[in-house]
């Protein structure tokens, strides 16, 4: 039977309205209303409550052929969201169920019931199911785990290290038997975080000089993994102090993200064969199977406070660009949100 409650009109979404050539502009994208469709058979129509801006969307902004397709000029973007189910023609989803799924930067989506997760907002807020216990949690915890092998006594490094990514492989990495972490901020007030909050035996501010001498002088016995979320100078810089049998799980890259020419790689690759190093790029999306084993895992340690995280929480869909923006410019501590 549909459930079908009075609906509103129109919906608030973004479109992109043209590529963006370094970084985006506004005038790239088009704030628009759109009419609120009814769910057909098989589908729900949801209010979405919080919506995910990430780094990765750069790379969709453009039609260079990569691992997802890109977003079609002219409509609406895509990105994690989650929300309340407001009108249902689908089997096993009720009007008032909140559910995940992956049609954000819009006020309503249709969302058929094959794509979308029920959630459950008792058992953590759900603004978490977008970042700690969501995509963002997943990736740094198959990454770490299975990309870079990581083991008990190794040296870890992060870059990025208070982002929603890396600030979570850091906690993960000290709770299963880290000899030692490491991670790399933006700015003082993100390495007082790392160290003071989530647990880091050393941070450093990239910002304050080479990011080479700061890693020697943070790890002076070299490093096991680095997970990379930066690229550029902090690859370098990993890869120079690399110990042998090391890893590196390259997860990002946003130092690059932006550019108009490539950008030149590592001067010191060489140094991965006297070390027997490894890189090697991942995506979250190939270790869904590990979904079921990392809440498991993360949950109890999220629930006890063993795991910290943060977010940091935009209001307004009217201000989903600039917080993707926000994300793209480091302004972010933690996971970034966009409140509804």
């Amino acid at each position: 039977m549909t459930d079908t409650p009075t609906l509103p009109a129109v919906s608030r979404e973004w479109h992109l309205a043209s590529r963006p050539v370094g970084w985006p502009k506004p005038e790239d994208f088009a704030f628009v209303e759109a009419e609120v469709p009814q769910p057909a058979e098989g589908q729900v129509l949801v209010r979405n409550k919080y919506l995910s801006v990430d780094p990765y969307m750069r790379g969709r902004m453009s039609d260079a052929k990569s691992y997802v397709a890109p977003f079609e000029l002219g409509k609406v973007m895509q990105g994690g969201a989650v929300g309340e189910v407001v009108a249902s023609n689908a089997e096993g989803l009720s009007v008032g169920d909140h559910v995940l799924h992956f049609f954000g930067w819009r006020e309503y989506a249709v969302v058929g019931a094959k794509n979308a997760v029920k959630v459950d907002p008792e058992a953590a807020p759900l603004s978490t199911y977008l970042g700690v216990l969501g995509m963002t949690g997943l990736t740094a915890y198959a990454g770490l785990l299975r990309t870079a092998s990581f083991k008990e006594g190794d040296t870890v490094f992060v870059s990025g290290a208070a982002g929603a990514v890396g600030g979570q492989v850091g906690q993960i990495a000290r709770l299963k038997g880290a000899s030692r972490v490491i991670g790399s901020a933006g700015s003082d007030e993100k390495v007082k975080l790392l160290t003071e909050e989530y647990g880091f035996d050393a941070a450093f501010n990239y910002k304050d000089g080479p990011v080479a001498q700061q890693l020697r002088a943070a790890a002076p016995d070299g490093i096991d993994v680095y997970f990379d979320n930066v690229g550029g100078d902090h690859l370098e810089a990993a890869i120079g102090s690399l110990n042998e049998g090391g890893r590196i799980a390259v997860c990002g890259m946003i130092s690059v993200y932006n550019n108009t020419e490539p950008a030149p790689g590592p001067k010191n690759l060489a140094r991965l064969i006297a070390t027997r190093g490894r890189i090697e790029g991942f995506l979250v999306g190939d270790h869904y199977d590990l979904q079921p084993e990392f809440v498991q895992e993360v949950a109890p340690w999220v629930a006890s406070g063993e795991l910290k995280y943060r977010e940091t929480v935009v209001e307004g869909i009217e201000n989903n660009l600039e917080a993707f923006l926000g994300v793209l410019r480091g302004d972010n501590t933690g996971k970034m949100i966009v409140k509804l």
